[in-house]
């Protein structure tokens, strides 16, 4: 019988480890690529390698969060509601800092691609500078009317209170949930259309290139889609409390499943693709990578 009881427990605690190696992996992935863009001189004058770098820096302080968040709740651990509210404020605007970054480094391979006499004026360091500057913006934008709403509504006991954090204790009223994924639907709207916008105005291109530049474009065309499908998998995200809390009303062993399952398809899963699409699948950034991964003993060549 005690043997039954502690089944349970450790599957949790298998589940806990597994993500905990997925994170760690995720991380050191991330830490590389990371510290390969600061040791080259090169890539701090293009666009994309910047806002790629930005991106990186944003998964990593969220899958931090994310993953604290995911122990303190995994062993029960309650904390202040006031630091939870701090957690809470990095980690709704890192949730957008990804996608927003990824319609605007589709925007770049757009104006790359489709208007290459403009691409150095639209996309220099500067401009990259001024588009993080609106990508963190836009960023804040939700958890900005999520906590107005909620700092309406909470009373000043509420801070003081020590309670297992998650997303869902600052939405008080079923229609501040209501309003939080109105304006998460109609960000995903706008980016999926942009994507799409550029997505067309490659396969144009596409269609009348020839050569190198036909090559060029098809893998410009492949980066594109690669960034839907990590969108699409953002956008999914938002989705997920809704199914989880109508499967919790029906059976919670599964709703316990699903939550985990979600975590790792929807959260981990799209921030594991940013090395894959610019880190590896990029020729110069990938020697760059190998030559400091193995610590000098790949002879880089890039050109610049």
């Amino acid at each position: 019988m005690a043997s039954n009881n502690s089944l349970p427990v450790r599957k949790v605690n298998d589940k806990l480890i597994f993500v905990q190696v997925l994170v760690s992996c995720f991380l050191f992935i991330n830490l590389l690529l990371i510290t390969t863009f600061f040791m080259n001189d090169f890539f701090y004058t293009i666009m994309r390698y910047i806002l790629f770098t930005t991106m990186l820096l944003s998964d990593c302080l969220f899958l931090i969060l994310a993953d604290a968040l995911l122990v303190l709740n995994s062993l029960h651990i309650v904390i202040q509601m006031w630091l939870c509210l701090t957690m809470y404020i990095f980690l709704s605007l890192n949730t957008f800092v990804t996608p927003v970054t990824l319609t605007a480094m589709t925007l770049e391979r757009y104006v790359a691609i489709c208007m290459p006499l403009r691409h150095g004026e639209l996309c220099s360091t500067l401009s990259a500078v001024r588009w993080i500057y609106i990508i963190h913006g836009l960023s804040f934008v939700p958890c900005f009317v999520t906590l107005s709403t909620f700092f309406a509504s909470a009373s000043h006991t509420f801070y003081t209170q020590r309670r297992l954090c998650s997303v869902e204790i600052f939405i008080l009223y079923r229609w501040q949930g209501y309003l939080r994924s109105a304006i998460s639907q109609l960000y995903f709207l706008i980016m999926c259309i942009i994507i799409f916008f550029s997505y067309n105005g490659i396969m144009k291109v596409a269609k009348a290139a020839s050569g190198e530049d036909k090559k060029s474009t098809q893998k410009g065309l492949r980066t594109v889609t690669l960034h839907a499908f990590q969108l699409f998998l953002c956008l999914i995200h938002m989705w997920c409390p809704f199914i989880e809390n109508a499967v919790m009303q029906i059976n919670f062993l599964v709703y316990v499943n699903l939550r985990y399952f979600n975590y790792v398809t929807f959260i981990l899963l799209p921030r594991c693709l940013s090395p894959l699409i610019y880190g590896l699948r990029d020729k110069m950034f990938f020697q760059a990578l190998k030559h400091y991964a193995l610590c000098g003993l790949y002879k880089k060549h890039i050109a610049y």
